[in-house]
């Protein structure tokens, strides 16, 4: 095979499942893990690639911060599936914590407003969702607000999180990367997160699909530190199979 199948053969696979793997092209290509490097390397400096560790996607995967009144307008229909498919997880009378994030405020917003609960957050718009439902009990976090995310992170968030227990942890994040875990583009707001998931039975993560393969620049957490993962039907299978195989259970909306 010439160096211009070998391209050919790589971009087709990387435009059907949207990764590489470093080591499955060289067994798949019968060639060596240097020259499919060489490859990898050669595609990217054309801009048709972008190498990680091991593998190569079609689009950057890493992220930047960006304000919630740009992302509450993309992926609004995934969203809401989403949303409506975690309410079924709250049960009566329970305590939850709920993050930061647009999806996570879509949640927010279709709780029953009769449904007796307590919910724990940091984010205002959440709180400011749930300011009408006569049977919820909010307790808001306090700290350093970060106006991109309307909500609140720091040490008094951290500390006042650890005298706390709750039953679930609905969480959005910025990214979920099958080597580096779940990511979120602010570092204080990924080690509240942290701490949020020491304190719950059940780490339940509300993503749309457009985040699987990305990477945020503060670590929350490794994906064998969840539960459950719900998200939309435009998930790469590859993605699915790997979550199951780790024994999180992945809900497809």
């Amino acid at each position: 095979m010439t160096i211009t199948e070998r391209h050919k053969y790589i971009l087709d696979k990387l435009n059907e499942a949207g990764i590489v793997h470093v080591t499955d092209l060289s067994k798949e290509l019968d060639v060596t893990v240097v020259t499919v490097r060489k490859d990898l390397k050669l595609l990217e400096d054309k801009g048709l690639l972008y190498r990680s560790h091991g593998s190569a996607t079609q689009n950057s995967p890493y992220v930047n911060d960006r304000p919630v009144h740009e992302k509450k307008l993309e992926r609004v229909e995934e969203k809401l599936k989403i949303a409506q498919a975690a309410v079924q997880l709250v049960v009566e009378d329970e305590a939850i914590i709920i993050g930061s994030g647009t999806t996570v405020v879509s949640f927010a917003q279709m709780l029953p407003k009769n449904q007796k609960l307590t919910v724990l957050t940091a984010a205002m718009n959440v709180t400011l969702a749930l300011i009408d439902s006569s049977e919820v009990e909010i307790v808001q976090l306090g700290g350093v607000v970060r106006k991109s995310s309307s909500s609140v992170v720091g040490n008094y968030a951290e500390e006042m999180m650890r005298n706390f227990a709750c039953s679930k942890l609905f969480l959005s994040v910025d990214g979920i990367s099958l080597d580096f875990g779940l990511t979120t583009s602010h570092m204080m707001e990924a080690h509240l997160n942290a701490q949020m998931i020491k304190s719950v039975q059940k780490t339940i993560v509300l993503a749309d699909s457009s985040k699987f393969g990305k990477k945020g620049f503060g670590k929350i957490c490794n994906l064998d530190d969840i539960d459950v993962v719900i998200t939309d039907s435009g998930i790469q299978e590859m993605y699915r199979e790997k979550l199951e195989e780790m024994g999180i259970e992945v809900r497809v909306v």
